[in-house]
């Protein structure tokens, strides 16, 4: 049965999501001042920040719609129905300053009002920039009129919309949008990719899913029945218990593995 959907992951397989997140960490650690070590500040705010995120009673929500800490720092949780979001809504100006103000104390800095100052310099870091990877275009225009599009990304609604915000040549290319907040399961829930069959009116056979993620795209690809294609552009370890049905280095490699299938 010929292939005539692709399914895609957003973060790190169309937008280059983590030079996003490192270059914010690395400004707003660098304007803490000379006196700090930049490169032990952001090591110490990621471990802080980690820990607190997963001290919440939110926790398990954020986990399985598949929010990371990081994406926390900056979110501020404003869509989706469940009342999840509502406690986020309410945690996350805490959550951003504590994650800080804790950072800097692990290297004996006690300062409230500088890490108010990097909590928020962080967030305004991250928004200005919305990278997307050079060939992620290029790729998508090839593909649309041939095969039908869909976005299927874990995450909070309103900050997943944020993103795309950012980029707005990206969502046009699309037949539909899925999010893992709206829709109230993330992958690699079998469930998420069955709705996504469904808009797409195909079969599990007829569907690729991409992604960089072994353990939410792949192993949710495989389970929902699709043929997985898993992009691995920075030479990540493969785990043997997780088996894509192809691998690739580099999303242009995507087009002629459409066409043979």
């Amino acid at each position: 049965m010929p292939i005539t959907a692709v399914l895609f992951d957003l973060d790190d397989t169309l937008l280059w999501d983590e030079r996003s997140v490192e270059e914010a960490f690395r400004a707003a650690c660098e304007a803490a001042g000379d006196t700090v070590d930049p490169h032990e500040l952001e090591a110490a705010v990621r471990r802080e920040a980690r820990s607190l995120y997963e001290s919440y009673e939110t926790f398990p929500f954020t986990k399985m719609i598949g929010i990371n800490p990081f994406e926390a720092l900056w979110a501020n949780f404003t869509a989706g129905e469940q009342p999840e979001f509502r406690q986020l809504e309410q945690l996350a100006p805490a959550y951003r300053k504590e994650s800080w103000r804790r950072g800097l104390e692990a290297l004996g800095i006690k300062d409230e009002a500088l890490a108010e100052r990097l909590a928020a310099k962080f967030g305004e870091e991250r928004r200005s920039r919305p990278y997307m990877y050079e060939e992620t275009l290029q790729v998508l225009d090839e593909l649309r009129g041939k095969v039908k599009l869909l976005l299927l990304t874990n995450g909070c609604p309103a900050l997943q919309q944020e993103k795309l915000n950012g980029v707005p040549e990206l969502i046009p290319y699309f037949d539909h949008v899925v999010i893992s907040g709206s829709f109230g399961r993330g992958k690699p829930d079998k469930a998420i990719f069955q709705h996504a069959l469904e808009l797409l009116d195909i079969s599990p056979e007829q569907g690729i899913m991409v992604g960089d993620k072994l353990t939410t795209d792949i192993i949710g690809g495989l389970s929902a029945g699709l043929t997985t294609v898993w992009i691995n552009r920075t030479e990540k370890e493969p785990d043997p218990d997780i088996q894509p049905d192809y691998r690739i280095g580099h999303l242009s490699e995507l087009l002629p593995l459409v066409q043979s299938l």
